[in-house]
């Protein structure tokens, strides 16, 4: 009996130890979106006072752009920010979609941190970043000429992720011939 006893705790850590080092290796970066091949969707947003925005899906053809997902209540955004700034020093094209914030407290945000978009809308009803199929913020995604998108990035752009990973993926975009118009 003493021994069954203690079989059954043993099974038990086992189980919980297979699932934990399966776990650790999930990369939560890679997450697949239905959107991958797809048009940007078109969404309607509000305006942030003092910001050019909002902006439609037709702004995005002919270069590669990034759309980034944030909010002014989201610590996550505030540590990729800085990577964003010299992200657009650098001529990247990046289009802000402020969730779940007033307009007032994403100029805030924006006055107090800069802006590294090309122009940025607001959401506050959650329909746009639905549309994206967004999980959380910071979310971005990449869009090739034709306003396609090629990639999501789940979580905040670090400068590792994003001379590694997202970089080398902007100037291959950059390098493909612009799609042809349909006819």
């Amino acid at each position: 009996m003493n021994k069954q006893l203690l079989i059954f705790p043993l099974i038990a850590f086992g189980m919980v130890a297979v699932f934990a080092f399966r776990g650790l290796s999930i990369n939560g970066q890679a997450m697949p979106s239905v959107l991958i091949g797809l048009d940007a969707p078109a969404v309607e947003l509000d305006k942030i006072p003092r910001y050019p925005g909002p902006f439609d899906p037709s702004e995005f053809e002919g270069e590669v752009t990034l759309v980034n997902v944030w909010g002014s209540w989201c610590v996550y955004c505030l540590y990729e920010h800085p990577v964003l700034l010299r992200m657009a020093e650098e001529g990247v094209q990046i289009y802000g979609l402020a969730w779940n914030d007033t307009p007032e407290a994403a100029a805030k945000w924006l006055d107090q941190h800069g802006s590294p978009f090309t122009a940025v809308g607001l959401d506050q009803t959650g329909r746009a970043v639905a549309e994206f199929g967004v999980t959380g913020a910071p979310e971005t995604f990449i869009l090739d000429k034709a306003g396609k998108v090629r990639y999501r990035h789940v979580g905040p752009i670090t400068d590792r992720e994003w001379q590694r990973r997202l970089k080398p993926l902007v100037r291959d975009l950059e390098a493909e011939a612009p799609a042809e118009p349909a006819s």
